[in-house]
């Protein structure tokens, strides 16, 4: 049995694994991900060595990479990465061929997971997909027969930084009112804030997107505003790809996804609202399956692929 490597390299988290062909997972794992880049490098390899043990007699072909940012596929670099700027303009392969000795491919690491979700759809695969993955930021790919769409300098998908609310908070890109400003983990945390009052807030200091999404579910009233204000707005970007795209198929991922319905149904409200009802219609919208290993499967299949393809 051959194996590929994929590795999503997150803001926070390096998550990687041992994938096979019909995307089992032999073997995975997390590491905090370090933001200074000889540590970033050092931790890879550390990972490398690792899995290279883990595969034991088995063949490891190929390894994919997912990074965050705008990815120039014809520089493989990383032109902008809002949530980690060390790689801003950081040539990637020559600093990924000292730790690597097989082939490797780079790209985006939500076109990647956009890649897993849709290589392991159970049914007759979708012309188009447009996957959004909700964490620390909001990342996002299109898939368009089959390939990853990367528009004409490879910038395209960034639906994290549409704008949504002109008179928003500034985004880390440097936009006001982002997607990503209203639908992150960041903005749960901030809506649920503003609902407090003074001395609430002070007893509130520290808590995370998780927490609130468990108070929610309890049916605190603050909690229960935060998500109905980014299920508003998730909605608005909703809107927007269906009227400009019309997805066979949009998929919701990340990690502020685990609130299921607590967002994803003031946000189907909203964006019903704003879009053409045919066009509404004709989109499937629904969660993504392969959670927080969308990203390193994607990135193993996309490697395997690429490999075939040289």
């Amino acid at each position: 049995m051959d194996l590929a490597a994929g590795f999503d390299i997150g803001g926070t988290q390096i998550k990687f694994g041992l994938v096979d062909d019909k995307g089992k997972v032999f073997f995975k794992g997390t590491r905090t991900t370090p933001l200074e880049l000889q540590a970033l490098g050092e931790t890879l390899e550390n990972i490398w060595n690792e899995m290279k043990k883990r595969a034991g007699r088995r063949r490891i072909l190929a390894a994919g990479f997912g990074f965050p940012g705008i990815f120039s596929p014809e520089k493989e670099i990383i032109v902008q990465s809002p949530n980690f700027p060390a790689l801003d303009g950081f040539p990637l392969r020559p600093f990924l061929r000292k730790y690597f000795e097989l082939p490797f491919y780079l790209d985006n690491d939500a076109n990647l997971a956009a890649y897993g979700e849709w290589s392991l759809m159970d049914r007759k695969k979708p012309e188009s997909l447009v996957f959004l993955t909700l964490g620390t930021g909001v990342g996002s790919g299109i898939i368009l027969e089959g390939k990853i769409w990367h528009g004409q300098a490879g910038f395209a998908a960034e639906i994290g930084h549409i704008t949504v609310n002109p008179e928003g908070e500034r985004c880390h890109c440097g936009n006001l009112g982002c997607l990503e400003t209203e639908v992150s983990a960041r903005a749960l945390v901030r809506n649920y804030l503003d609902a407090l009052k003074k001395k609430e807030k002070t007893m509130a200091r520290g808590i995370t997107a998780r927490d609130i999404t468990l108070l929610a579910r309890k049916g605190d009233g603050a909690a229960r505003k935060s998500f109905e204000r980014a299920g508003y707005f998730l909605g608005i970007g909703l809107g927007i790809i269906i009227n400009v795209l019309n997805p066979e198929i949009i998929v919701v991922g990340g990690g502020v996804m685990a609130a299921g319905n607590l967002l994803l149904k003031p946000a189907l409200k909203e964006a019903r609202k704003r879009c053409f009802r045919a066009a509404f219609i004709s989109t499937r919208i629904r969660r993504a399956r392969l959670g927080n290993e969308a990203g390193f499967i994607g990135a193993s299949f996309f490697a395997r692929e690429r490999l075939k393809s040289a």
